[in-house]
């Protein structure tokens, strides 16, 4: 937990200064002299002039990331000293855990907590997890004839292009880095333009940290211009995306486009969390399924946004839950008594009042919430929102809102359950609360997800793999599984 006062951290603020360069080959560059500004949703203060990237600053940074692939030490190194690396830049960054925090917290709106306790703490242990782990793969020598030798290596893939949005910048870019740089690839990373100023600090500390210049890089810009840029590069061998359905798609066409680079997709989600009246504990439950939607503002792909209640306990359980959203404490990100920061700007706040407006045209109940807040601060606040009697076909049901407004649906048995859960183009996460374990297996089995909560929600560590099926996306980050995005299988025969 953060010690430090509101006080102390207003005051870090005030002094912080930011570095808005690109890192290309292990300098910092202005690139052509555009720039951006990147705004605080805390209160609209802008942060730092960031340099904005094109073609010409992806040019540069893919150039960098292959050299050091093709020529340098980094691929070429024993993976044990590839771990050591890793390991030193988990304790660097652990090291600099409160000036990355602020950094974060400032450019995103989250609570200064939550980006010290949770996000630092995800991304040290990603680092550190994959270090540890960058020496214990092995490969294969299948058994065959008597004459010949049949060998089976895992090699680094190349080039990686790393997208990340700004939700969760270090710890979605760790999910990346890290086990690219295990494998022995080199990493071009594109951070949101709402975030970019954590990523070239993430890029620093790993240059201190021994990492060779051109094996980390990191390119500021938008979507349309560098993102793009990225996705149709030629001399990028794989592509790793963390964002929007659509802007996915939009990347498997520039790899169309292209090179036929490799994409790796983690997408979108409208998480069901389904209560059985013969949960273990109801108000835990009921207090899960709040802290889910509201966590992080409810800018997760992965919040439980569609509440599946059975009918005979529905009420019950949404009291429960709009009493926890009209308790929560929405305020300064640098507060360590914040629960709820800033929505990530102006236009993403008004798109998720749109979907406030929408979910009461198309019928739905307004429970609490719904509005702007703390709107003299500068900053860009909406109250926790609860809809119930919330049509499966509306908007508001299939379309993910990211923010902090939860859905509750009913339904009268398990059948229903499924069919509602199944009922969207997503497939990322999923919640279930049982005593029955049968009813667990079962519905377990049956949900159409890349990762099924029971009777928890947000739990588990690097060790499990985590991705969607469906329109949210393939492959997995996080746990050995991960490695298998960076690497190439190849075959050996030799005729003895």
């Amino acid at each position: 937990m953060t010690a430090a006062t509101h006080d102390t951290w207003i005051r870090r603020a005030e002094k912080l200064e930011p570095h808005g360069d690109h890192l290309i080959d292990g300098a910092g560059e202005s690139g052509g002299g555009a720039t951006f500004r990147a705004v605080s949703p805390r209160d609209g203060r802008v942060l730092a002039e960031v340099a904005d990237g094109g073609e010409a600053e992806v040019d540069a940074a893919v150039a960098a990331a292959r050299r050091a692939f093709d020529h340098g030490p980094w691929p070429r190194l024993a993976p044990a000293e590839r771990g050591r690396i890793l390991t030193r830049v988990a304790d660097l960054l652990d090291e600099n855990r409160e000036e990355l925090a602020l950094t974060v917290s400032l450019e995103t709106g989250k609570p200064i907590s939550d980006a010290h306790d949770i996000e630092l703490r995800a991304v040290v242990n990603t680092f550190r997890w994959y270090g540890q782990l960058a020496d214990k793969l092995t490969d294969e020598s299948p058994h065959t004839p008597h004459d010949a030798l049949a060998l089976v290596t895992r090699e680094p893939a190349g080039v990686v292009g790393a997208v990340v949005p700004w939700n969760f910048p270090l710890t979605l870019a760790g999910w990346k880095i890290a086990p690219a740089l295990a494998a022995g690839c080199t990493v071009v990373l594109k951070p949101s333009e709402r975030s970019p100023l954590s990523a070239l600090l993430l890029g620093r500390i790993a240059l201190e940290a021994g990492l060779p210049a051109g094996v980390l890089n990191v390119v500021n810009g938008d979507g349309p211009v560098a993102g793009r840029a990225l996705g149709l590069h030629p001399g990028v061998d794989v592509l790793a995306f963390t964002g929007s359905t659509a802007v996915g798609r939009q990347f498997l066409r520039y790899s169309a486009d292209s090179n036929l680079k490799r994409v790796w997709l983690e997408l979108g989600g409208k998480s069901p969390n389904i209560v059985l009246p013969d949960a273990p504990d109801l108000a835990r439950a009921a207090a899960t399924a709040a802290w889910g939607i509201f966590f992080n503002q409810g800018e997760m792909c992965t919040a439980p946004s569609r509440l599946l209640v059975h009918s005979s306990v529905a009420e019950e359980v949404t009291e429960a839950v709009v009493a926890h959203a009209r308790a929560l404490r929405v305020g300064d990100p640098l507060d360590p008594a914040t629960q709820m920061g800033a929505l990530a700007g102006e236009e993403h706040l008004a798109r998720v009042l749109g979907h406030v407006d929408a979910a009461s045209a198309d019928g739905a109940r307004l429970r609490t919430g719904g509005s702007r807040t703390l709107a003299e601060t500068g900053g860009t606040y909406l109250e926790p929102t609860v809809f119930d009697r919330v049509a499966p076909d509306s908007r508001l049901a299939r379309e993910e809102v990211f923010g902090p407004v939860l859905s509750v649906l009913t339904f009268d048995d398990l059948d229903e359950a499924v069919s509602l859960a199944n009922d969207t183009e997503y497939g990322l996460a999923a919640g279930l609360w049982t005593s029955d374990l049968s009813t667990a297996h079962q519905l377990s089995r049956a949900l159409r997800a890349g990762t099924v909560w029971v009777n928890c929600y947000e739990e588990g560590d690097l060790t499990v793999p985590f991705g969607g099926m469906k329109q949210s996306g393939n492959g997995r980050d996080k746990s050995a599984h991960a490695l298998e995005k960076y690497m190439e299988l190849k075959t050996t025969w030799i005729q003895l």
